[in-house]
């Protein structure tokens, strides 16, 4: 069945990757189960940085990576910055300084000191498979230009996820 495989980006110590695979882990492996999905996301960077960064963002589902950007050439994902798209990402929490801040923190005290991939490239969103099929494919054209999670589930079937991380209240 079709796979949703969105970002095929993460910059790991970039902001906006980590607020998206944050909201990317908050998708329940048993709605993914039942519909058949597999969902993975690839980086742009060492093997070694893929537990810190699963253990910061709280994904358990699929990641590899791609240091020397392969899969990026051969999807045909940009590097630099594109138009800035219009309207904000439901994904994206921090503001440009707050997030830089906390990005460029983690670059200096990480045990890893590196930047963990090319900030300037530019990644995408794609519905794979059976097989060598491709359903669907979004190309970022910036940094904030990521497909929002919710209109890939829809494509493939699966229902509305809350992304919040505001507690339900219930009135009764």
């Amino acid at each position: 069945r079709a796979a949703p495989a969105p970002p095929a980006r993460p910059h790991f110590l970039c902001y906006i990757c980590k607020e998206y695979v944050e909201d990317l882990a908050k998708i329940p492996k048993s709605v993914l189960q039942e519909a058949d999905i597999t969902l993975i996301v690839i980086g742009q960077s060492s093997y070694h940085h893929i537990e810190p960064f699963c253990k910061l963002t709280g994904y358990s589902h699929e990641i590899y990576v791609d240091p020397e950007r392969e899969i990026y050439k051969k999807l045909g994902m940009k590097r630099g910055e594109g138009i800035a798209s219009s309207g904000k990402s439901p994904h994206i929490k921090s503001n440009i300084l707050s997030g830089s801040i906390r990005s460029l923190c983690r670059a200096v005290t990480g045990p890893l000191f590196d930047f963990q991939g090319d900030p300037a490239q530019q990644g995408g969103t794609l519905i794979l498979g059976p097989g060598n099929n491709i359903h669907f494919i979004h190309r970022d054209r910036n940094r904030l230009d990521h497909k929002p999670i919710n209109s890939v589930l829809q494509l493939v079937g699966i229902q509305h996820v809350d992304f919040t991380s505001r507690p339900s209240i219930i009135h009764v």
